[in-house]
C-alpha cells in the first residue's frame, strides 16, 4: 500500500482508478489527432525511447512462374522510427478537504479541469511535430508561409490528394474508438485534414463542400467534423493554432492587427502517416492528490492541497510521403477581424 500511496498522493489505488477515468473521460472529445495516428501505448518497465515500425512495401515487378520449380521469395523490410518520450504534468493548489472521489465533488471537478489540460497539452504536442513535415503546399503562385494570402480551395486539395495518391499512400480507414481501451471503429476510406476551426468559413466556400449536417448518415462524423470535399474528411480544433501575421498581405484576410495575414496549417493526413504515445490505456496518466490538513514539508499547517496528472507521450512522422501540411490564409465574408 506504502508504494501506491507514494504514486498516488492521498487517495486509495481504487480512487485512483476512478480518478484517472474522469480524467481520460473529460480529455477524450479534444484529442483530435489521437484518432488518427499509429497509436502505441507505453510498454511496461520501458526505457524512455519508443519504437514505431513501418514495413515497407514488395516489390511488385511481375515474376513468372516456371512449373515445379520454387521461385526465391522476398524478404519483407522494415524501416524503425525511434522517438523520446517525454513527460507532461501539472496540478491545481485547492484549500477545501477532499474526502472521496464519490462523496465529495472537489475532486471530480478538478480531475475535469486537469482532463481537459493534458488533452490540450497533449495536443499540442503532437501539433508542433506534424507542423515540421516537409511535403508542404502553398497556395497561390509562390512558395513559403511568408507568402501566404489566399485561402484553401478545391484545386489546391485535388493538389495535395493526388501527390498522396502517387504515393499509394493509402486512405485511413479506422479510428481509434471512445473508451480507455484501444478498440477501432471503422469509417469510410477517406484522406483526413485537422484545421484550425477559423477555417469554418473558408470550407464551406469550397466547391463540393458538404456539411455534417448534410450527411447521409451524421451519426458517422467524429467529434469536431466540419464537413468533407471530395473524399477528404474536414477535422476542426483550436489546437491547430495559425502562425500570426506570418502571411503575406492581409487585406481580406484575418489578421491579428499587423500588416500579416494569419497562416493556419490544414495537416492532411494518409493511413501511417504518423505515430503517437496516445492518452489511453494503464500506463497513459497518473492522477496525484494530496490532501489539504495534512502537514508536510514545505507547509508545516497542511494549509493546502493540489490535485494533478503526469504522463509520458511522443509523437513521431513516419512517412513524410503520407501527410501533407499546407499554408492557408483565412478568408473572411464581412468585415475585418483584428
Amino acid at each position: 500500500m506504502a508504494e501506491n500511496m507514494t504514486v498516488y498522493g492521498d487517495i486509495s489505488p481504487r480512487t485512483a482508478v476512478y480518478a484517472a477515468r474522469e480524467l481520460l473521460e473529460r480529455a477524450e472529445p479534444l484529442l483530435v489527432f489521437e484518432k488518427w495516428g499509429q497509436a502505441k501505448p507505453i510498454p511496461k518497465n520501458t526505457a524512455r525511447t519508443i519504437k514505431f515500425r513501418r514495413y515497407e512495401a514488395l516489390d511488385a515487378t511481375p515474376n513468372p512462374l516456371t512449373e515445379g520449380v520454387t521461385p526465391s521469395g522476398k524478404k519483407p523490410t522494415f524501416t524503425d522510427v525511434e522517438a523520446t518520450l517525454q513527460q507532461y504534468g501539472d496540478f491545481v493548489e485547492i484549500t477545501d478537504v477532499i474526502q472521496d472521489l464519490h462523496e465529495d465533488p472537489i475532486l471530480r471537478e478538478m480531475m475535469a479541469l486537469t482532463g481537459e489540460q493534458a488533452a490540450q497539452m497533449y495536443e499540442k504536442v503532437r501539433y508542433g511535430v506534424l507542423c515540421g513535415g516537409t511535403n508542404v503546399f502553398y497556395p497561390g503562385v509562390a512558395a513559403g508561409r511568408e507568402n501566404v494570402a489566399a485561402p484553401l480551395t478545391i484545386g489546391l486539395q485535388r493538389k495535395i490528394t493526388a501527390a498522396l495518391m502517387r504515393q499509394n499512400a493509402q486512405r485511413i480507414t479506422s479510428m481509434v474508438g471512445a473508451g480507455p481501451n484501444f478498440n477501432t471503429t471503422p469509417i469510410a476510406p477517406a484522406y483526413i485534414a485537422v484545421c484550425h476551426v477559423d477555417l469554418d468559413t473558408t470550407l464551406r466556400k469550397m466547391a463540393g463542400f458538404v456539411p455534417v449536417e448534410k450527411y447521409s448518415n451524421p451519426s458517422v462524423a467524429v467529434p469536431g467534423e466540419i464537413g468533407s470535399v471530395e473524399g477528404v474528411r474536414y477535422i476542426g480544433t483550436t489546437m491547430a493554432e495559425p502562425f500570426e501575421d506570418a502571411g503575406g498581405a492581409a487585406e481580406g484576410f484575418m489578421s491579428t492587427g499587423g500588416s500579416k495575414a494569419n497562416v493556419y496549417p490544414v495537416l492532411y493526413f494518409a493511413k501511417n502517416a504518423y505515430g503517437l504515445v496516445p492518452l489511453k490505456g494503464k500506463a497513459a496518466v497518473t492522477p496525484c492528490v494530496l490532501n489539504p490538513n495534512k502537514p508536510r514539508g514545505g507547509d508545516p499547517l497542511g494549509q493546502r492541497g493540489t490535485v494533478g496528472w503526469k504522463g509520458y507521450t511522443t509523437a513521431v512522422i513516419l512517412n513524410e510521403l503520407f501527410m501533407a501540411p499546407c499554408g492557408s490564409g483565412c478568408f473572411y465574408r464581412l468585415r475585418k477581424l483584428i
